[in-house]
């Protein structure tokens, strides 16, 4: 089932951004019911938001010419997510104070959904502590906030208070769909994990050939660093073994860089004891069995054949029982036929606690791509969970993580 969100679109004048954020989202497979202010209709058209949107633009509260059955109430509880982008100063005030006097701030009060603000205005209207005053309250109530950034403003002057960057709010509109949504998953100094050692693995092995040759795959290492860097933002000392990849380190990480599956194996024994491993590499099953030392030239007509034997077995390896088993190990399993059948059996051959399969076949775009649809398999059974960014995803296992030690 498609997620779909109310974007309530306010009058200021990155609201032209707003058009930009639209087309993202249905990208990202997430339909956009929009409401726009009286002053946002200065800045962009109904029309230029339906047509982008696909569906119908509302802008007053009480119109004739709208679906008698689209009221206030049934629109506010119609999406899974409501966001406000831009979120002015006026809007944010009105908000704060539970005004309802058009559409937009009727919408908001009479919801229980989730609320995400993408705030912009002048820097000296960001600063005055009026709004920082409503920002405070807005976030004791639950609100989500992305943004604003630091730069220069439409006016002239430099600062904080400029709209973030539309593919980074349609990243934060992910997050809140995908993820848990309570107010104390998303505060800065909740920290369950703490005390905890969380091990990742992540990226693909590169198993040599000869010096410029080797053996890889298509991961790109995305899921594992989004599963370090979620488990890092709960507290969570948190050590990531990475085969090569082109992704920065997540902050409060502490990486490890390998390159085959048996350096791999040794960092991660080096690495123990830890609470949690977590297998998210897609490690070469196969390595060459003598790699040449010096580039190997092509004979023409030659046949070349290589002979391979099996590399180590990481996630097993990291489940036998013993005194430094991890508490808890996941294992991945990436598949291109009969998913739940080969997970189930990967599952309990390997011997960990949890496993998260996903489908990489032709029709498929995990490898490399930001989403990522996962069966996960406990020894109690197999869920299947929504199509969701890979960031989503890493937030729900960080606290899928966080309830198993909670309880």
């Amino acid at each position: 089932m498609r997620a779909r969100i109310i974007l309530i679109i306010g009058g200021g004048i990155a609201a032209y951004k707003s058009l930009e954020l639209i087309r993202l989202l249905r990208k990202r497979a997430i339909d956009v019911e929009c409401v726009l202010t009286e002053s946002a209709t200065h800045f962009v058209t109904p029309l230029s938001v339906q047509a982008l949107s696909g569906l119908p633009v509302h802008t007053e509260l009480l119109s004739l010419a709208e679906d008698s059955q689209m009221d206030h109430i049934a629109l506010s509880r119609s999406a899974d997510l409501i966001v406000v982008c831009p979120a002015t100063a006026n809007l944010m005030a009105r908000l704060a104070n539970g005004l309802a006097d058009d559409l937009a701030t009727t919408l908001l009060l009479a919801t229980d959904t989730p609320v995400l603000l993408a705030p912009a205005m002048n820097v000296r209207m960001w600063q005055h502590p009026a709004t920082q005053d409503n920002l405070a309250r807005l976030r004791e109530r639950g609100c989500l906030f992305i943004g604003p950034d630091e730069g220069e403003m439409a006016c002239g002057e430099f600062g904080p208070g400029r709209l973030s960057a539309p593919e980074h709010i349609a990243e934060a509109i992910e997050t809140a769909l995908f993820a848990p949504t309570s107010p104390e998953h998303h505060r800065s100094d909740h920290t369950p994990l703490e005390g905890r050692h969380v091990l990742v693995t992540a990226g693909p092995t590169h198993e040599p050939i000869d010096p410029v040759r080797f053996i890889a795959n298509h991961s790109s290492g995305k899921q594992g660093y989004a599963i370090a860097s979620a488990c890092a933002r709960l507290g969570a000392r948190v050590t990531l073994v990475s085969g090569p990849t082109a992704l920065p380190c997540p902050p409060g990480v502490t990486r490890h860089d390998v390159q085959t599956a048996a350096e791999m194996l040794t960092a991660c024994e080096t690495a123990l004891p830890a609470d949690v491993a977590v297998c998210a590499a897609a490690v070469g099953d196969w390595r060459v069995a003598e790699p040449v030392t010096q580039k190997r030239k092509k004979t023409q007509g030659e046949v070349f054949t290589l002979s391979l034997v099996e590399n180590p077995d990481i996630l097993a390896t990291l489940s036998r029982p013993g005194v430094l088993r991890p508490e808890l190990v996941i294992g991945f399993a990436a598949e291109t036929e009969t998913l739940e059948t080969h997970a189930r059996a990967k599952h309990a051959r390997k011997g960990c606690d949890w496993l998260l399969a996903n489908d990489v076949g032709a029709d498929a775009s995990i490898f490399g791509g930001d989403h990522n649809r996962i069966l996960f398999v406990t020894h109690e059974g197999a869920t299947l969970w929504p199509d969701m960014p890979k960031s989503g995803v890493a937030d729900r296992l960080a606290a899928l993580i966080t309830d198993r030690f909670s309880s």
